[in-house]
């Protein structure tokens, strides 16, 4: 007979050992029992690093993804990691204990496939995150052809980000951030780019109403949990981008971070952009999108004028991040007038156009 006895079957088994009475030698059948079982818990592979090896490539030797296994392979062997957790050539590691890939986990993941030929002869492809209104997606073009963003949409999870107000309606930061983020994605598509969301949620798709509805059913690419803590948090979204960093290797490659800011509600702001101090390609990248927005601007509106500036922000996943990046923070959730450049459909949708048109400036920039 097999027993399996899972982490709960054996917190409850140790609660019950003190709680009943049972004789003396089931007592000492069952301890020992116990005791395998929690051995066999700690019972972790080792490997031993080769020459150039970093944590990075023995994680993906090992057939581990850095994103997700990156923090318990460093907890579980920090005493004999180097500085900046560096590893030894010879010296044996633990490494973390696979976890079991659940159909949760798996649905997750962006369903990208090719979808045949629209009517007017252009390629299409699927995705399924963009919701059944608009998963279908025509390349319009081959104008980002060879281009890869990372798309980060600020907090999620069990973390809303800034709150505004509107009547007894909840704005919240994350909602909005994330279907102008998808709404970019779907434009970066339609021009031929490789677009990885490294923040998805199955259940919403790109949404035309004005309030969105908040829950907390975000997960991280390729559909890990997202921690409650802040710092975990940036780390996982650094991880997944610079693992797939490393495997687009030699292409245009670009990280676009999108949020909405929270200030008084007399403080009305434009669009503006953060860049890492040290990346001269990320400054050049939050101009392109500045520079493109000013033009909008000055043509849709010629007597507004625009105020949204580039400027350095010591922020970790811009810090940290391999591709260059850029911060993008869309206006202030508290004002009136800057609620309506993210509240309205349409609007969302011309945030992503407009978006759009400066990344492929950025591109044809650097190409």
């Amino acid at each position: 007979m097999v027993v399996t006895v899972t982490n709960k079957d054996m917190k409850e088994l140790k609660v019950n050992y003190f709680l009943i009475k049972v004789p003396k030698l089931f007592t000492i059948i069952l301890l020992n029992f116990f005791c395998v079982l929690v051995a066999h818990g700690q019972d972790y592979p080792i490997v031993k690093a080769q020459k150039g090896d970093g944590i990075y490539s023995i994680l993906k030797r090992n057939g581990l993804s850095p994103g997700q296994y990156l923090t318990e392979f460093i907890d579980l062997n920090k005493e004999k990691l180097g500085k900046n957790n560096a590893v030894f050539i010879g010296r044996s590691y633990r490494l973390p204990v696979a976890a079991k890939v659940t159909d949760q986990a798996a649905v997750q993941v962006a369903e990208v496939r090719e979808a045949g030929t629209a009517k007017a002869g252009k390629p299409t492809l699927t995705n399924k995150l963009y919701g059944s209104k608009y998963e279908n997606v025509t390349i319009e073009d081959k104008e980002l052809n060879g281009a890869v963003f990372y798309l980060v949409s600020g907090h999620g999870g069990p973390d809303p980000g800034a709150i505004g107000h509107l009547g007894n309606n909840l704005l919240c930061e994350d909602e909005y951030a994330y279907d102008v983020t998808l709404r970019l994605s779907r434009v970066l598509e339609a021009h031929g780019a490789k677009v990885y969301m490294i923040i998805q949620d199955r259940n919403d798709g790109i949404r035309d109403d004005r309030i969105l509805a908040h829950d907390q059913s975000e997960v991280c690419y390729p559909g890990n949990a997202i921690p409650r803590s802040q710092m975990t948090r940036l780390r996982q979204r650094k991880d997944a981008v610079n693992e797939l960093y490393v495997g687009n290797k030699g292409r245009f490659q670009r990280l676009v971070i999108i949020h909405v800011d929270s200030r008084s509600k007399g403080e009305n702001i434009d669009v503006f952009f953060y860049h890492d101090k040290r990346s001269k390609t990320g400054k050049k990248l939050a101009t392109n999108l500045q520079q493109t927005f000013k033009e909008k601007y000055d043509y849709y509106q010629p007597n507004r004028g625009y105020n949204g500036n580039v400027s350095e922000r010591n922020l970790f996943v811009l810090k940290y991040s391999y591709p260059p990046a850029v911060f993008i923070e869309l206006g202030n959730i508290n004002h009136s007038r800057d609620q309506q450049r993210f509240m309205l459909g349409d609007n969302r949708q011309a945030l992503a156009n407009w978006l759009s048109e400066g990344l492929i400036k950025d591109f044809k920039n650097n190409k």
